[in-house]
């Protein structure tokens, strides 16, 4: 019989939880305290995507998690926020991307916005928060943190991890020292926090990816991407990893912050036409298919990251008024195919019984 305790890994032992199941953190307001609380408080690790938040707002956040569970739970970053190319980014270039995208904002009534490209970086001070807070794990995407930042988290006791998309990076986070590692397959939904490459030079699928890391590092791995049920978190722990990490099974859950459309959009046929798309952005990410990413194409050059999230925010404001749901990204990873669970904790539940059924068979 393989691993008749598969819940026993390097993980579940090293941040003192019972079940090796891991939410993915979702930044951009999708997160909550309640479903990270739901997750930490079954036994597996709650995580809050904090990118986008302001000092007070992680604070603000922290409170109401330690009203909810006492169990750990990992607070995520984004180490690169800000694209380099936006220090210096033409004026001109700035008018021929707004132009390209006037006639959805005309079809809406609405003006385009006034764009500044000076967007300082939030990270640096976002990670004092996270040391003021001290959750169990930090995690982050995007890169490898300063080494005086991972010195001050061992320092705290907080376990860090980090994200690769390729080999490479993994070598690079391993190199730093960091506690953990997810392989991030291009299957995932939402950004693809690639680093050392571009993104779309950066495509390993999860399972080839797992097996990459696995032979040649030493520090434990979750494997993200394609996972929504027992089944794939049986095969991502028969393959060697330590940890199954699931972010689209739980963002269609009641206590996720995704919008009821978003919800509806997951389980609807649709879910099935996920493409890589930055044109909404400005950095790759895997959405369902909509008008906006089937007419801008991938080559096409759209505004830096996070100036082309600005250019778009106030067309997506409008197209959820209006209920123009052609225009809005709603994120998604490929295998939606069989979400049926609304309750975050009917979802774990049933993650940890039917996982537990597959290893004793």
């Amino acid at each position: 019989m393989f691993k008749t305790m598969w819940n026993q890994t390097r993980l579940t032992a090293l941040l003192g939880i019972k079940y090796p199941i891991f939410l993915g953190p979702m930044g951009g307001g999708f997160s909550t305290p309640e479903l990270l609380a739901t997750v930490s408080n079954a036994g597996g690790l709650g995580s809050f995507g904090a990118y986008t938040l302001s000092r007070e707002e992680i604070l603000m956040a922290a409170k109401a998690i330690k009203t909810l569970t006492d169990k750990p739970y990992n607070i995520n970053l984004w180490v690169s926020d800000v694209d380099r190319q936006l220090a210096e980014y033409p004026a001109e270039s700035l008018e021929k991307i707004k132009t390209l995208f006037k006639p959805y904002f005309d079809e809406l009534s609405i003006p385009l916005p006034a764009l500044d490209i000076n967007i300082p970086s939030k990270f640096l001070k976002q990670t004092e928060v996270v040391f003021e807070v001290k959750p169990a794990v930090f995690s982050f995407i995007f890169g490898v943190p300063p080494k005086e930042i991972l010195d001050e988290a061992r320092r705290l006791g907080i376990k860090t991890v980090g994200a690769a998309t390729t080999l490479d990076e993994a070598l690079a986070l391993e190199d730093a020292e960091v506690d953990a590692i997810v392989a991030a397959g291009f299957e995932a939904g939402g950004h693809r926090p690639s680093f050392l490459k571009p993104a779309h030079d950066s495509l390993t699928g999860t399972f080839a990816l797992v097996q990459q890391l696995k032979a040649k590092i030493k520090t434990p791995v979750i494997a993200a991407g394609g996972i929504a049920d027992a089944k794939g978190i049986a095969a991502v722990l028969t393959l060697g990893a330590d940890a199954a990490q699931l972010g689209t099974a739980f963002m269609v859950t009641d206590e996720s912050n995704a919008t009821p459309v978003h919800k509806a959009r997951i389980f609807s046929d649709e879910s099935k036409y996920t493409v890589l798309s930055k044109s909404l952005t400005g950095r790759m990410g895997r959405m369902i298919r909509n008008r906006i990413s089937e007419e801008i194409p991938y080559e096409q050059e759209v505004l830096p990251f996070p100036l082309q999230t600005r250019l778009i925010g106030p067309l997506r404001a409008a197209a959820v008024a209006q209920g123009k749901t052609d225009m809005i990204n709603f994120w998604s990873g490929q295998n939606a195919v069989n979400l049926k669970h609304t309750k975050a904790s009917e979802l774990m539940q049933s993650l940890i019984s039917e996982t537990t059924a597959i290893f004793q068979h």
